[in-house]
């Protein structure tokens, strides 16, 4: 009796295997632009490979970090601008090595998505090889899979792995010397970064504003172009101001949970930090507030509001980190002191300007 089944393939079941080896294609260019002492740019291979001697450490201490991008990616996707999205991935990560005084060494991505489309997904990974040339690491891999679905066709996520090192004895933060009167400094940050999108959208969304729009904060960009952009990089400048003596006893990087939760991670138990809110605000997070009516301490504790990462140097030093990070091309704001700690990790004073 004859068979008359038609024989599936993978394809039909929504995989395409050719898609995914053209996007291969497309972005070993991007891989190759990322090669570093220890690392040679291809990829290929079941796993990547990297030499720390060739990296030129003599004791290291490992620092792993991963973390994704949020629901930023969803205005990448409603917009069609993908050729940022992946600098905010590698962002996300690297600031985090960076904060405990390791050098960021190699990334890994994972990107997937409900339907491959290989010129997308090139300029994702475009992006991914940008953030790391910012930040000095390789892109040593990754892994494209394409799940449908799982994911809606059109819809995609990301995940960033990141390895950094440091020589044993320079770790951040340096907990045994704090003392009240230490100085507080601050980045300041390219935008919202990459947290908080979930109430970003919402405010978009009540707004009545596309994305098209004029930003009304930045009328010569488009709203959705103005919250795209990519998540500041601070790690050449801080690991150029940490091998320059600056002094730096800790570094907060400001991610999902604002000034509140992560100045405190970094802080000891008898210690907290007072802030002084009088530091300029970027106009993205005064159209937030006022669009969404949020309250100053839910901004504080979601938002950036204009400083990405926290500096923490004695007095006596305060200026000269300052001047150092300030050559290097960072924007730096004084942000208050360390005191002792009678409640609270973190204690505000003034209220957020808004412009």
């Amino acid at each position: 009796m004859a068979d008359n089944h038609k024989s599936m393939t993978y394809r039909d079941a929504g995989v395409d295997i050719d898609a995914g080896n053209d996007m291969v294609r497309r972005i070993k260019p991007h891989v190759r632009a990322t090669a570093r002492p220890g690392a040679d740019g291809e990829i290929g291979g079941f796993g990547g490979l990297f030499d720390l001697r060739a990296a030129g450490f003599f004791d290291p201490i490992l620092v792993a970090a991963n973390d994704g991008v949020g629901t930023k990616v969803k205005i990448a996707i409603e917009t069609g601008r993908h050729e940022t999205i992946g600098i905010d991935l590698v962002a996300m990560c690297v600031n985090d090595l960076v904060v405990q005084g390791a050098e960021p060494l190699l990334f890994l991505d994972y990107y997937a998505t409900g339907h491959l489309d290989p010129a997308e997904g090139a300029a994702v990974v475009k992006g991914i090889a940008e953030g790391c040339r910012i930040a000095g690491c390789a892109l040593l891999g990754g892994e494209t899979a394409e799940m449908p679905g799982l994911y809606a066709k059109g819809d995609y996520d990301l995940a960033g792995f990141a390895v950094g090192a440091a020589e044993r004895g320079t770790l951040l933060p340096k907990t045994d010397e704090f003392a009240p009167g230490d100085v507080v400094l601050g980045l300041a940050s390219s935008g919202v970064h990459s947290n908080g999108y979930s109430l970003v959208r919402r405010i978009v969304e009540a707004s009545g504003l596309s994305y098209d729009a004029p930003a009304p904060f930045e009328a010569e960009r488009s709203l959705g172009e103005a919250l795209l952009a990519p998540t500041r990089i601070y790690v050449k400048p801080l690991l150029s101001a940490l091998r320059g003596g600056a002094g730096i006893k800790a570094l907060a990087h400001i991610t999902g949970g604002g000034f509140v939760e992560n100045i405190p991670r970094v802080l000891p138990d008898h210690l907290a930090a007072a802030i002084d809110l009088a530091f300029p605000v970027p106009p993205v997070f005064s159209w937030l507030q006022s669009a969404g009516g949020i309250a100053e301490a839910e901004m504080l504790r979601t938002f950036n509001c204009g400083i990405g990462m926290v500096v923490v140097v004695s007095e006596k030093e305060a200026a000269g980190a300052a001047a150092m990070l300030e050559a290097a091309g960072e924007t730096v704001v004084p942000l208050g002191r360390l005191e002792p700690r009678s409640g609270p990790g973190v204690t505000f004073r003034g209220g957020l300007s808004r412009r």
